[in-house]
């Protein structure tokens, strides 16, 4: 009898073991389960769902790397989303110039992204040697101007263009009885002195534009134009938003009536004046050489997390759709040849003879036109 109910006893142990015990003993696992485990693990379902169950595609980022000054309609950007369901991060990473270093210090083997937006023509060269974009020719390809196709391989894709001009002040300059400037040689007449800011071209985009524009218009002798703005005057500043709404008259905190800008900008004036403004407070200077035509590219980076969907933006963004956005966010021009301009462009201006410079040779000399400038103008 002890010993039936030892045996007793230690069955019921066992029993009990077993209940507390899982079916199947297995170790943690160390990474996500394959999507035909879980496919074997779920339960089938004895009706259809009523709608699609959350996915990696649902919840997709697309990255996009650009400059600071990248801007899109919230409604146009969505549009894209809504169709490829997707969410697209815009990471701003300072000027163009910055941008595009962080991108090369990053390497292709690690992109910062799927997507790069804003290098331009004075760093398209430095781009594609080194070697972070894949070929791609996006659809709509057809509909982009010969002349912006700098890329024949199109690892950058020309998005829109823009002229880095001189603006005036035109109510100043008729108060004042002085005639406006109509050449880069008038900056230098002494009727001109202490008038005009322009921008430091190893912090800014335009700054380096017009840098440009004056190696075009002078050659060699570009440092003794500058020399001679330098004894005129010249007052530089760090960046552009600092020269156009600080030092500019118009913007009424500055002193001076000239300032590098953009052709579109008269006509941004008109626009963000809410309709207080049926007429431009500026105009540009568009004589010969006084101008550079700046093209602004994207590519998609090799080794993309999500390399179909980044093409498709690229797509997307030669498309009339987009196309017709980039003027009113960041007033340039498009470069699809079927994308309308909104009516306040008409006070926009093209100068006709726009300083013209190799981008190799804007590769091969942008480093020693810059630290030649400092030392002509700042030290």
């Amino acid at each position: 009898m002890h010993k039936s109910l030892i045996s007793i006893l230690v069955l019921g142990a066992l029993v009990i073991l077993a209940a507390c015990a899982p079916a199947t003993p297995t170790a943690a696992p160390t990474t996500a389960p394959t999507a035909a485990a879980q496919a074997t693990a779920a339960p089938q379902a004895t009706t259809p769902p009523t709608s699609a169950p959350a996915t990696n595609a649902a919840t997709t980022e697309l990255v996009v790397v650009t400059h600071d000054s990248f801007a899109v309609s919230e409604e146009v950007l969505k549009a894209f989303e809504d169709t490829n369901h997707v969410k697209v991060q815009i990471l701003k990473s300072g000027d163009a110039g910055s941008a595009l270093n962080k991108a090369i210090l990053a390497g292709a083997d690690n992109p910062l992204g799927d997507v790069f937006f804003g290098v331009d023509n004075t760093f398209l060269s430095r781009a594609l040697r080194a070697n972070l974009f894949e070929a791609y020719k996006p659809v709509g390809a057809d509909t982009i101007n010969a002349a912006f196709v700098l890329d024949p391989q199109f690892q950058m894709t020309p998005m829109d263009y823009g002229d880095v001009c001189l603006n005036y002040d035109l109510k100043w300059f008729k108060d004042k009885n002085i005639p406006a400037p109509t050449s880069l040689d008038d900056l230098v007449k002494p009727a001109y002195k202490g008038l005009t800011v322009v921008e430091n071209p190893a912090t800014s985009s335009p700054g380096l534009a017009f840098l440009i524009a004056t190696v075009g218009a002078y050659g060699d002798k570009y440092l003794d134009y500058w020399k001679q703005l330098r004894a005129n005057d010249v007052t530089v500043s760090e960046g552009w938003e600092d020269a156009y709404y600080t030092q500019s008259t118009w913007s009424g905190a500055g002193e001076h009536p000239i300032v590098v800008s953009y052709a579109t900008s008269p006509a941004a004036e008109v626009f963000f004046s809410d309709g207080k403004l049926t007429e431009p407070p500026t105009g540009n200077v568009l004589g010969d050489n006084a101008c550079f035509r700046q093209i602004e590219f994207a590519g998609v980076f090799k080794n993309a997390k999500n390399p179909e969907l980044a093409r498709k933006f690229i797509d997307f963004m030669v498309s009339t759709r987009f196309q017709e956005d980039i003027p009113g966010q960041m007033f340039v021009y498009p470069v699809n040849a079927n994308a309308k301009l909104p009516d306040y462009y008409k006070f926009a201006q093209t100068p006709k003879n726009p300083a013209t410079v190799a981008a190799d040779a804007i590769d091969a000399n942008r480093e020693t036109w810059i630290k030649e400038w400092t030392q002509a103008v700042l030290r």
